[in-house]
Order: C-alpha cells, then structure tokens, then sequence
C-alpha cells in the first residue's frame, strides 16, 4: 500500500508482543519453580526479558509519537479510550480482592474464632505508618496534578520539580510499604487475613512500582522535550494511571486498615 485512506496509524510488525507474553511465561514458571525448588534462575531470566521488552517496546512507541508524527488526534482519543478501558480492567482486578475480603470479615467462619481480624492475628495500627502512606499517596496526587497543569501552561521547571517530587514520594511509599512487610506480625500464609491482606496490599504495591516508572519515563521524556501543552498523552496516561492508584489505596486504607482492624 503507497496512500493511506484512512486517520489512523496501522503499526508495523513488531517482536515485543511475543517475547513479553514469553517473559510472562517463564516469569510465572520460574515462580513455581523458585517456590517448590529453590531455583530462581527461570524467574530471573523472565524477568530480564520483560525489561529488555518494555524499553524496546515503549522506544517503538515513542519513535511512532514523537519523531514520525503517526499520533494524530484520532490515534490519540483511541488511545485515550484504550487507557479508560485498561483502568476500568484494573478496578475490577482489585474489586476481587474486596470481594474476598468482606465475603470472609462480614461473617468469619468457625475456623476463624468468628471473630475478624481472626483469633491470634495482630493486625497493624492504622494510624502509623498505613496513614503516613495514605498522606505520602495524597501528596503525590496533588503534586502530578500540578506538574499535569504545569505542562498545559508550557512551565518547564515547575513541570520538573512536581515530577521529581512525585517520583520522590512513590519511592517513598515502596519503602515504607517493604519496611511494614518486614515487620509485619503475620504472615500471608495465617488464614484468610493474611492472603486478603498481602494479596490486595502486595499488588497494590506493585501497581506503585509500575506507576512510578511510568512517571520516570515520562519525566525523561520531558527533560528531552517530547512533550507540548497539545501532544503528552504519555504524560496524561501515567496521570491517569497514578490517580487511579491513590483511589485504590484510600480503599484499601479505609477497608483493611482501619475498619478490618
């Protein structure tokens, strides 16, 4: 084909969808093997391919945007709706989690003591460091939403200092989270309490790491000079992805923390 009828952009053929599903693959492999055997080296190796996907991956895709022009307005609203209905998937994700949690502590079975938490389980105080990470989240909300409105006005250094900032505190909260599984008085393997709570708060966490990441990138990116105040979908979708974590969080918060203890 040498003319193109039609606004929107039809990508080449590219590698990276099938070595990430096969970085998935032995990534999940070597779970079971590193859980039953002892042997991390599938995992790793897994893992070492799904970076080596995702930079390449994400290069493409900034090369399509930024250097050939193929993100027209109309490959940009179906990538926009693409993000709405990716983060609609992801509520979901974590509305199973709730489900399990409130199916097991609104009427705790026998084998629970029929009390929630369960008897013998010490839950956290969620008034130390689960609030100090509810404050950390919030701020980090904020502080996107100043470098998004920052980036509309063409404000380069405030647009970096907020980014800095917001990366700054997802750190921090990765920390803090790491520092409570330490310390934590239980474990993921007592009772229905420990899975729901490790369960939702351990992919919750990790929904940080990759929300970070997609902020990092984003702020190399604009320390380049990829983005203007008409075209930084890459920037709005991180945003928007990073908001839907703090929601996420404020449930967890309110249900597990406080009302689950």
């Amino acid at each position: 084909m040498t003319t193109q009828n039609h606004p929107f952009h039809l990508v080449n053929a590219s590698p990276w969808p099938l070595t990430g599903a096969l970085a998935a693959l032995f990534m999940t492999l070597g779970m079971v093997e590193l859980f039953n055997l002892n042997n991390n080296f599938l995992m790793n190796m897994g893992l070492l391919i799904m970076i080596l996907t995702m930079i390449q991956w994400w290069r493409d895709v900034i090369r399509e945007s930024t250097f050939q022009g193929n993100h027209s307005i109309k490959v940009a609203k179906g990538m926009q709706w693409g993000m709405i209905l990716f983060i609609t998937s992801e509520v979901f994700f974590f509305i199973s989690f709730f489900w399990a949690f409130f199916h097991s502590s609104l009427a705790p079975a026998v084998e629970l003591g029929m009390s929630w938490p369960p008897s013998g389980v010490v839950p956290f105080n969620p008034l130390q460091i689960p609030l100090l990470n509810t404050m950390i989240l919030l701020s980090s909300g904020a502080s996107i939403t100043w470098a998004h409105h920052a980036l509309l006005k063409n404000n380069f250094s405030q647009t970096s200092l907020s980014l800095i900032i917001t990366i700054t505190l997802g750190l921090y909260f990765s920390a803090l989270q790491l520092f409570e599984y330490i310390e934590a008085p239980f474990t993921i393997a007592d009772s229905v309490y420990g899975s729901t709570f490790f369960m939702a708060t351990g992919f919750h966490g990790l929904h940080v790491i990759i929300g970070t990441i997609f902020i990092l990138i984003s702020f190399i990116r604009h320390l380049q000079l990829q983005f203007s105040d008409t075209h930084h979908f890459g920037f709005e979708a991180a945003a928007w992805y990073w908001h839907f974590v703090d929601v996420v969080w404020l449930f967890l918060f309110i249900s597990i923390y406080w009302w689950g203890n």
